[in-house]
This record gives C-alpha cells, sequence and structure tokens, in this order.
C-alpha cells in the first residue's frame, strides 16, 4: 500500500476561490482550508467570551498565513497530481498582477521534495500506451518490444510520466494523426512527453511551451534523452502578446493538455496558431467540465472531430471551419 503525504498549499483570503477552483479543475474536491481572516473574524465575534479562548493559540492563529491542505501518494499519480498542481500554481502566480493571493506555493509534511520523489520512483515501472508505445523512466531498463517504440522519460517535478489517463488520452490521439513532418506546438507541455511521442511518430518541427521554466528545463532534457532538440519558451500566452507573436503560427497540430479554464482561456489564441486546416486536441479537462469546454470551442469556430473519455477525464480533436 502507498503511502500519503500532506501538501499544505500556502495562499492568501483573496486566494482561496482561485486556488480551489484550480484544485477542483484537476479532480481535487477534498482539500482542508485554513483561512487566516476566518479565525480573526471568530475573535472579533466572540471578544465578549475571551476567556473561553486559549491565548497562545489566538496569538499563533492571528499570524498564521492561510493555507488549503491536499493529500497525494507516494506514486506516480501522486507525482502527476503534484504537478499538475505545481503548474497550476504558477499560472495563477504568473496572472497575479497585484499579488492578492499570496505565495501559491507548496510545502510537504516533514519530506523534502527530492526525498518524496526518490520514494515515489520506486512505483513507476515501464508499460505500454496506445498501439507502439513503451514507456519507460530514465532510470529503469527493459527490453524492446516488437511493434513498440521505447518512450524514455524523466518527468522530476513536472507533470507528465504518461501514466495519468489525460496523457494517453493525447498519445492515442497523436499515433492516429502525427504525419511525417508536420509542425506541432505543445501547449503546457509539462514533462515534454507528448513533444518526444510526436517527435518518435515523425514531427519535425516541434515547439513546446509551459508557465514553469522548470518544465521547460525538464522537457528540453527529455527531448535529448530521446534524441532530438526541442524549442521551448517560457511564460503565459493569454498575458504576454510578445511571446505569443515568438512562438508563431501555421501549426498542424497544437495539443495542449491543460485544464478546462486555460484551454477556454486561450481558444482564441490556439486558433490563430493553426494553420487552415490544423487539428486541435485538448485534454486534461475533468468529465463534469467537458459541455461547457466544447460549446466555448464550438462558439470559437473550431469543429468536433472526436471526443474520447477514460475515467473521469476527457479529450478532444478538433480542426478549424
Amino acid at each position: 500500500m502507498n503511502n500519503w503525504t500532506e501538501v499544505t498549499i500556502w495562499t492568501s483570503t483573496a486566494g482561496v476561490d482561485a486556488v480551489t477552483g484550480m484544485l477542483m479543475d484537476l479532480g481535487i474536491d477534498g482539500f482542508v482550508i485554513e483561512d487566516a481572516q476566518d479565525f480573526a473574524d471568530f475573535l472579533q465575534d466572540t471578544e465578549l467570551y475571551w476567556d473561553y479562548v486559549d491565548e497562545t493559540l489566538a496569538k499563533e492563529k492571528q499570524n498564521a498565513e492561510t493555507n488549503i491542505k491536499i493529500y497525494v501518494e507516494d506514486s506516480p499519480a501522486g507525482a502527476e497530481l503534484l504537478a499538475q498542481v505545481n503548474t497550476g500554481l504558477a499560472g495563477l502566480r504568473a496572472r497575479d498582477a497585484e499579488h492578492v493571493f499570496g505565495r501559491c506555493t507548496t510545502e510537504l509534511a516533514a519530506i523534502k521534495q527530492e526525498d518524496w520523489e526518490n520514494n515515489w520512483k520506486q512505483y513507476f515501472k515501464p508499460f505500454r500506451v496506445g498501439e507502439t508505445f513503451l514507456i519507460k523512466p530514465s532510470w529503469e531498463q527493459c527490453e524492446p518490444e516488437e511493434g513498440r517504440r521505447i518512450l524514455e522519460i524523466d518527468p522530476s517535478s513536472s507533470f507528465g510520466t504518461g501514466t495519468h489517463n489525460t496523457t494517453q488520452l493525447c498519445i492515442c490521439e497523436l499515433e492516429r494523426l502525427v504525419k511525417p513532418c508536420d509542425r506541432l506546438l505543445d501547449m503546457g507541455c509539462g514533462s515534454g512527453i507528448l513533444s518526444v511521442a510526436a517527435h518518435m511518430l515523425g514531427a519535425e518541427d516541434i515547439t513546446a511551451v509551459d508557465i514553469d521554466p522548470n518544465a521547460t528545463r525538464i522537457a528540453a532534457e527529455n527531448a535529448e534523452k530521446n534524441g532530438f532538440s526541442l524549442r521551448t519558451y517560457v511564460g503565459d500566452v493569454i498575458g504576454d502578446e510578445a511571446l505569443a507573436q515568438e512562438i508563431g503560427s501555421g501549426y498542424d497540430i497544437i495539443v495542449a493538455n491543460i485544464v478546462a479554464d486555460v484551454i477556454m482561456g486561450m481558444q482564441d489564441i490556439l486558433k490563430s496558431k493553426l494553420k487552415a486546416d490544423g487539428t486541435l486536441i485538448v485534454s486534461g479537462i475533468i468529465a463534469p467540465r467537458a459541455d461547457e469546454v466544447q460549446q466555448s470551442l464550438l462558439e470559437e469556430g473550431f469543429v468536433l472531430e472526436r471526443r474520447d473519455q477514460s475515467g473521469d477525464w476527457v479529450a478532444m480533436t478538433l480542426h478549424q471551419l
């Protein structure tokens, strides 16, 4: 049985709704909120009864920082989840120009990040995805299998071991769609696993973008492990017009394995980056929000080609009118 680790997300009273909304978009609906303002309000409302409030506790809570606690497994699934949370927080920080959401960082209980990462690695073994891939972590050895490509990945602290439903849905679509010499844009690249898969399927011109500089570094390293150089950009294309321009356009395929709100927030940008007959693959969409995302993309002018679901997660493939 896997162990569980408590993850504390440091934020502010104003940031609680933004952070919990991001968590729910990732399918996390179990969390504990400790809001410093709630305790301050309680003390003010019960001022007449302060004899019943422990003075040490009152001082401690008054100086406390608002936080939200979640729990993750010491497993590849837990690593994927924590990486998604950290990417989501990076997105909130990038868009929080007034710095009202607090630190938006994570802290693991009684264990160092690097130690936790090493703990879950024992559960990450080679496995098959789609019709043609055998995915293996860089620290494992495995024999080639007939008809399968070995995709070596070291996700480190970025999303994308290949075990998550959303990643596998994207890989299966890339298997179906990628043609030799395709230009591909990996928006929200994480570990770079989808860029690597696309390269192995024949795409030649691949650009990867992520809001987290740690992710683009790891993605570039994973590309090198698999024998090619990956062009990467760091930043928020929604808020940075210069970055959006620098990424260019005319892509045959764009894959965006992110979350519902971000996909809808950048749908006009995604459309502008695709060539006229290009294909958009979106994933990272929790099932209860799939209809909302689909309708938003249709209103933007996309045409739905197919919609697939794995567990609680949905991916869609679309093209332009």
